[in-house]
């Protein structure tokens, strides 16, 4: 019983931010590293933070600019392992780091991560240099989550070419139940307990109003984190253009481990940025 009342009081403290966003603040790897140029990139956001991200300048001529939102965990450093293939496809990339995630200022949340994304997407769309007119969300777990909402509803939606999706939970509400449900001293509250999470922010909710920019869902039919069920559930919710991609033998954001999909994805990101 302690346990269970433990486990409710952080529910009703935070209400559900914790078990969302697990934020490092130190770099571990830098694009330099990589023999990658970089910039590192410091702006305000909209209620006065200092964000911190990296722009990556494609190779040659771009063929267009993709901002990267990262999964739950760590920090950009990190998650440059599903990007930093892409510069030399010709594509600018920008790495995001959440307000309380590496460099940036402030404390995790999802509202406060909905306004980086939207903060962000204003920068792009005005920083000397980059084609606003060519911009992709490429979103992974968490990050997928954000993207389809920022696709959905950010003021600069006429920039945005294409929404790719990697691995992106469906609903903050539902996957909190399934995490409950796979244990046995919080099972019996999975239902209650899910409740105290807000799904303001739903992905499942958002999807449609996407369209008609085109969405790409991948999804790996191995992911035991964020189960395939959720990629079938967001294709099912989304209006046309759409697309699915379910990886076989993938799991958690594993898609891009594979040469195959690389190729599939520059393929793809080219076709959707071609002139109009």
């Amino acid at each position: 019983m302690r346990q269970i009342l433990l486990v409710l009081t952080f529910v009703g403290l935070t209400g559900c931010a914790g078990l969302f966003f697990y934020p490092y603040e130190q770099h571990v790897l830098t694009p330099d590293q990589l023999d990658l140029d970089y910039e590192d990139v410091y702006l305000k956001s909209s209620d006065g933070l200092t964000l911190h991200g990296w722009y990556l300048p494609a190779r040659g001529k771009p063929v267009g600019t993709i901002l990267f939102l990262h999964g739950n965990a760590e920090n950009i450093s990190t998650h440059i392992g599903s990007v930093y293939w892409l510069p030399e496809r010709q594509f600018n990339v920008f790495l995001l780091d959440y307000r309380g995630y590496g460099a940036s200022e402030g404390k995790p949340g999802f509202a406060g991560a909905v306004a980086d994304v939207e903060d962000v997407i204003a920068y792009l769309v005005a920083r000397k240099g980059v084609d606003s007119e060519r911009l992709v969300l490429f979103g992974q777990s968490l990050g997928g989550a954000l993207a389809i909402y920022a696709a959905a509803h950010t003021a600069h939606r006429p920039h945005i070419r294409a929404l790719v999706v990697e691995s992106a939970l469906s609903s903050y509400r539902g996957i909190t139940r399934e995490k409950l449900a796979g244990f046995w001293l919080t099972w019996p509250l999975q239902w209650p307990l899910s409740r105290l999470v807000s799904d303001d922010y739903s992905p499942l909710q958002a999807i449609a109003a996407v369209s008609p920019v085109p969405l790409l869902i991948i999804h790996g039919d191995q992911d035991r984190i964020v189960p395939v069920h959720h990629a079938q559930g967001l294709y099912e919710a989304a209006q046309e253009p759409k697309q699915l991609w379910i990886v076989k033998g993938a799991g958690h954001i594993q898609a891009f481990a594979s040469p195959e999909y690389r190729e599939r994805i520059v393929t793809y990101l080219r076709q959707a940025l071609s002139p109009v």
